[in-house]
């Protein structure tokens, strides 16, 4: 083994620092996993085919040349619209149910269709509101006198307003200003509020809605969908859950700290080796305690699954993490998870590239134990205190064969601002283009990296982004 120190010229902030191993003899190379798109596919052509069939009732209801006036076809388009928000909504409450299958077929993709649908179906449930006022208001009264009387006289009309007043409040904080500005704690329980509109939607679909009220298939169909779906949530969100701690009871082993804002908590527990843990992937995590026990946080797992122990390495940021550090041995834990795709197993290449900043490097750590040698690292750090678990990375260098790369500095210093350039990731990582890129960081730096790897050649395919959201 060999190791290198590069260093430029004149410069002793945001300078890439390497640390670098290459083995003597040839390292066998893992096989690239073979992970084709088809269970994405499978589930898009699931989407469609379901989006069709919610409307397709209302068009074989509407008899020709029934559209004949503005108020006929505003009505229309209004309970089409309600139509697709009933459907959007039992989609979006399937992506929150946490079901283990439909993370793996989705992939890293069922963030982004959860953030896709939420905002569709804010739009589709106000455009039937409004849509359904208006056309039934049209040549007969004003908009407000028409309003009113469907809230008095419409049963559950009140039920339908206060869905569509929770599904605003929860786009809303979906806005990243907004969130970043919310205690993750608060905003988590806001969207459970999801489940909420799914009650309050069920009571005045089937209270108003023309093609449900009569009994037949497409009220039989709805029933169905709505009772899969709660299935779902019931197996996903408390049965898995059960199982999972029952069998493994896991506790508090050690904390240690591994910088003045940041705690190691090492767990053990029953039967670990039997975890289907990837390096990684991510818990969330509750601590039976005092103080903690009501808030359940996810964290990466900061260590390869090993069969004795689990480990969490936490930035302290509020006081639900100032807690952690003082938490004591035995203290029991209720774990959900292992979620996540963003893992070594969801690769399209034989190499890769890890991009982390600050306590970002928690899952790429785990994942460095799983990739084959030849990866590289480039952690971005604001100060050399900043950087975690560096025994621990530079240990893997020589043992994996990997560059790790420690770019200190502000992100507005020169030095940092070329290396995380386009031109910067091709002089440090030459085939970039030709590797799969891991990001875990402060979304700035996530924003700034992939617009880099982009121009650097890198296809959006290859570039897997840390989610935490579901």
């Amino acid at each position: 083994m060999t190791r290198q120190h590069t260093h430029a010229a004149g410069r002793r902030t945001g300078i890439p620092s390497r640390r670098g191993g290459r083995s003597a003899a040839p390292v066998p190379q893992a096989a690239v996993p073979r992970r084709g798109p088809g269970g994405r596919r499978a589930l898009t052509t699931l989407f469609w085919v379901g989006l069709v069939a919610a409307v397709l009732p209302w068009w074989l209801d509407t008899p020709a040349g029934s559209l004949d006036s503005t108020g006929a076809v505003l009505t229309a388009a209004g309970r089409i619209a309600g139509l697709v928000a009933g459907y959007l909504l039992l989609v979006q409450v399937l992506m929150m149910s946490r079901l283990g299958l439909l993370g793996r077929l989705a992939g890293e993709r069922i963030s982004r269709w959860h953030r896709d649908v939420g905002a569709t179906l804010v739009v589709t449930v106000l455009a039937h509101l409004s849509l359904i006022v208006v056309g039934y208001a049209a040549g007969r009264r004003s908009v407000l006198g028409q309003a009113g009387e469907l809230l008095r006289e419409y049963e559950d009309m009140v039920a339908a307003v206060a869905a569509a007043g929770i599904l605003v409040l929860l786009g809303l904080t979906g806005i990243r200003a907004v969130r970043t500005a919310l205690p993750y704690e608060l905003w988590h329980h806001l969207h459970l509020a999801s489940y909420l509109v799914l009650l309050l939607g069920f009571s005045h679909q089937f209270s108003n809605g023309a093609q449900l009220f009569p009994a037949g298939p497409v009220r039989a169909g709805w029933i169905t969908a709505y009772g899969l779906v709660a299935a779902a949530l019931l197996w996903g969100r408390v049965v898995a859950p059960l199982r999972f701690n029952l069998r493994h009871r896991l506790r508090v082993a050690d904390v240690v700290a591994e910088s003045p804002d940041t705690v190691s908590v090492y767990l053990t527990g029953d039967r670990l080796d039997r975890i289907d843990l990837l390096g990684g992937q991510f818990f969330r995590w509750r601590f039976l305690t005092r103080g903690c026990w009501w808030q359940s946080h996810p964290f990466s797992v900061s260590a390869a699954a090993n069969g004795r122990w689990l480990r969490l390495t936490v930035k302290v940021v509020g006081r639900h993490t100032a807690d952690l550090r003082d938490l004591d041995q035995g203290t029991r834990v209720w774990a959900e998870g292992p979620s996540g795709t963003f893992t070594a197993a969801h690769r399209t290449r034989e190499r890769a590239l890890l991009i982390a900043g600050g306590s970002g490097i928690t899952p790429l750590r785990a994942m460095l134990e799983e990739l084959p040698p030849g990866a590289a690292l480039i952690y971005r750090a604001r100060t050399p205190d900043d950087v975690l678990l560096n025994r621990e990375l530079d240990w893997l260098a020589q043992e994996r064969g990997t560059d790790v790369w420690y770019v200190i500095g502000s992100r507005d210093d020169q030095g940092p601002r070329q290396v995380m350039s386009a031109e910067g990731l091709r002089r440090l990582v030459p085939d970039v283009a030709r590797r799969d890129v891991y990001l875990c960081g402060p979304p700035g730096l996530m924003e700034q990296s992939v617009r880099a790897l982009r121009r650097a050649g890198v296809p959006r395919r290859q570039i897997h982004l840390a989610t935490f959201e579901l």
